[in-house]
This record gives structure tokens, C-alpha cells and sequence, in this order.
């Protein structure tokens, strides 16, 4: 089981090429993913997403970030406008004449005129993409690795919320088939407070048969068990399981829910209340599961 929070980072070298690389991946109902990029390399874009696409990463928001740096000699484009510089010397030269001064210097020339334009030059594409695809695949591994930990560490959770479910619903179990009975000793009971003698055994008999019909809750508890199973295997499969999951824990809440309307017993709804809640913790476990 993997769970969808993950991180991971790499730093690759090459050429005098360095390249950063930060993957962090939360929760999402589908494959979600952001870049940011230097502008320089928004080429990056699309071969990390090919990359990305046919992965191991299936669902959740992921966040790839890139810090480079190019420390070879040809990152920079020097460009000088000789044109601008030898117009500018020209009329120069004439006033430092007329003013019986020197000439200004070849950098106080370039200084006044701003003919010196250094420009960063354009990134080998190609070289620049294999640098980021290795350190995207190293990064990708260390992330991978987050959320098998992490699907570790939420399975366990998971089985023991629905341990607890579980038990809850044995509990469930056992009490309703001594709801009838209860209900037949609260009515003679009240028969007895009102002092009512003359009432058939006959009639009380149906009157506890028909309580006994309308909270019968055998067909929910047996789809509850199924359930189990099927989220128990679930617990165990590879691959994508979270939208199954989450399937599973809807019509669980939808089991319970009818269960608590139909039971007419203390002891059967505070079950209820409690399992609701247990599981609202599965939902929100799940949610975080591929």
C-alpha cells in the first residue's frame, strides 16, 4: 500500500551543469502535477511529464521544482554594438580636442555608451534534459520510498480502526437478537405499571413479532462483514486501492446508518454512534491512500 504523501530530492553534476531537483506529492482524487522552472528551462516541462506520465506515480498533487546552475565558460553571450562604440569614440575624441583634454579610455567608452550587453546564452536543450531526467529518477526513488513508509504506517492505523469496527459490530450482533426479548419484558412491564390483566399471550406475541420484523438487522450485518473482507483485501493488494477503499467505506457508513434507524435499543445505537465516528477516521485515512 503507498500512501500519497512523498518527497524526495536530488542533486546531479555534470559538465559544469548543476541541477536541483525537489518532488513532493500530497493528497489528490487524480494525477496532478506543477512545475517550476527557471525560465530559461521551461523546455524541461514537457520530457518530465512524458517521464512522469508513464511512471510509477498514479494519483495525487505533485510539485517538481528545479534550481540550476550553468558554471561553464559559454553561459554567458558577451555582445558589444561596435557601431555604438566607434560613434561614440568618434565625437568624443572631437570634444576632448576642443576641450585640450585626453580621450576618454576604451572601458570608460563602453561604460558611457552602453555598448556592452552580456546576455545568459541559450542552454543545450538536450544535455540540460538528460541532467534533469537522471536527477528526476533518483528524486522519483527517494519519493517512492516516503510513501511505501508512510502506506506502512496507515495500514496499520487502518486495521486497527477496523478491528474496532469489527468488534463493534459483534457486539451489534449479539444485542439484537435480545431486543425482542427486552421488548416483550418492558411491555408486560408497562401492562403490569397500568394494570391491565386481561391481555392475551397471543396478542403480546405479535406485538413483540412485529418489533422483531422491523428491527431486523441480519441483511446489514451481513453486508457490513462483507465489507470487512473486501476492505481487508484491499489492506493487502498492490497498486492503485484508495478509490476502492473509499467505495467500500460509503456503503459501510450507508449499513450503519440503516442499522441505527431500525434498532430500537440504547445499547445498539451508542454502537452505532461509535462506529460512526471510527469510521470517519477510516474516510479520512483513506483519502490519503493511492
Amino acid at each position: 500500500m503507498l500512501s500519497m504523501t512523498g518527497y524526495g530530492r536530488s542533486r546531479h553534476s555534470s559538465d559544469g551543469r548543476e541541477l536541483l531537483i525537489e518532488l513532493k506529492t500530497v493528497n489528490h482524487r487524480f494525477l496532478d502535477v506543477s512545475f517550476r522552472l527557471p525560465k530559461p528551462l521551461t523546455f524541461l516541462e514537457d520530457p518530465l511529464r512524458t517521464r512522469i506520465n508513464v511512471g510509477a506515480l498514479k494519483r495525487g498533487h505533485l510539485d517538481v521544482s528545479i534550481t540550476y546552475q550553468n558554471n561553464r565558460p559559454d553561459a554567458n553571450a558577451v555582445i558589444i554594438d561596435r557601431a555604438l562604440l566607434l560613434a561614440c569614440a568618434a565625437q568624443t575624441s572631437v570634444l576632448a580636442e576642443e576641450l585640450n583634454k585626453l580621450p576618454p579610455t576604451v572601458t570608460e567608452l563602453i561604460h558611457l555608451s552602453g555598448a556592452l550587453t552580456i546576455t545568459q546564452a541559450d542552454e543545450d536543450a538536450e544535455a540540460v534534459t538528460m541532467l534533469a531526467l537522471a536527477a528526476y529518477d533518483d528524486a522519483l526513488s527517494q519519493l517512492m520510498a516516503m510513501r511505501r513508509r508512510e502506506g506502512e504506517t496507515l495500514a496499520s492505523d487502518l486495521f486497527a480502526n477496523l478491528d474496532q469496527t469489527e468488534a463493534l459490530t459483534e457486539t451489534i450482533a449479539v444485542r439484537s437478537s435480545m431486543v425482542p426479548e427486552a421488548y416483550r419484558e418492558r411491555l408486560n412491564a408497562r401492562l403490569d405499571e397500568w394494570k391491565i390483566q386481561a391481555v392475551e399471550p397471543q396478542r403480546i406475541a405479535q406485538e413483540v413479532a412485529i418489533l422483531a420484523d422491523k428491527c431486523a438487522i441480519d441483511e446489514e450485518l451481513s453486508r457490513l462483514k462483507s465489507h470487512f473482507d473486501q476492505f481487508r483485501k484491499c489492506l493487502s493488494d498492490e497498486g492503485e486501492v484508495g478509490r476502492r477503499m473509499d467505495f467500500l467505506l460509503q456503503e459501510m457508513n450507508r449499513e450503519t446508518n440503516t442499522i441505527g434507524s431500525k434498532a430500537a435499543d440504547a445499547e445498539i445505537a451508542q454502537c452505532v454512534v461509535e462506529m460512526k465516528c471510527l469510521l470517519e477516521k477510516l474516510r479520512e485515512q483513506v483519502q490519503n491512500i493511492v
